[in-house]
């Protein structure tokens, strides 16, 4: 029996995915949840075989939970489910050992399949986005200047920057205005945008 969480913010994708899951005679749906927060409590307590993850819950998103599995040297599979092909985001999850990244258009049998093949040892990646990766980018930004865009896409502005990280405001300029020139934007927030279309935040 393959024992899976579940960690989908979409209410009716989550139950959906859920319901089409208990028909496996084979898998087992032990908890499902909208959230990082209670992804991670429901991985800890339940020590599952398969955790299927979206990248864009809440608190804590799929990428950031599966570091925290693999630095907490819990042995389940991670598998990765989203919306965006987008190539930063699937070099993050390579650097995070997922064992399965997928598109959720894809069809319930190929998801379903993809577990049962992550289970025995496989790693998946739907097709459109493997080819996303062999595209990549690499991203120019230092990891400050990504710092910078990620701080302003919550809304802080050059000031509030300068508190919270202890350095002046020239400097917070500085770092904002050479991840400006480096991805050919017009203003920080077009910045911000692109960085984040492209996985780089």
């Amino acid at each position: 029996m393959i024992r899976v969480v579940i960690a989908e913010d979409q209410q009716m994708l989550r139950g959906a995915f859920a319901s089409l899951l208990k028909f496996e005679p084979d898998i087992e749906v032990l908890a499902e949840v909208p959230d990082g927060i209670q992804a991670w409590e429901a991985i800890q307590r339940h020590q599952p075989d398969v955790c299927v993850l979206d990248i864009e819950i809440p608190f804590i998103n799929g990428l950031e939970l599966a570091e925290q599995i693999r630095n907490a040297g819990l042995p389940c599979k991670i598998m990765i489910v989203t919306t965006f092909a987008r190539p930063g985001y699937l070099q993050k999850a390579t650097e995070a050992q997922v064992n399965g990244y997928l598109l959720k258009d894809e069809p319930i049998e190929y998801l379903i399949e993809s577990i049962r093949r992550v289970m025995a040892g496989e790693r998946v990646i739907s097709t459109d986005l493997a080819a996303a990766l062999l595209m990549k980018e690499v991203n120019p930004l230092s990891e400050r200047e990504a710092e910078m865009l990620r701080l302003t896409k919550t809304g802080m502005t050059t000031s509030d920057i300068s508190k919270a990280l202890f350095l002046t405001k020239g400097t917070v300029r500085n770092y904002l205005s050479s991840a400006i020139q480096k991805l050919e934007a017009d203003s920080r927030q077009q910045a911000v945008n692109i960085a984040d279309e492209k996985g780089w935040l």
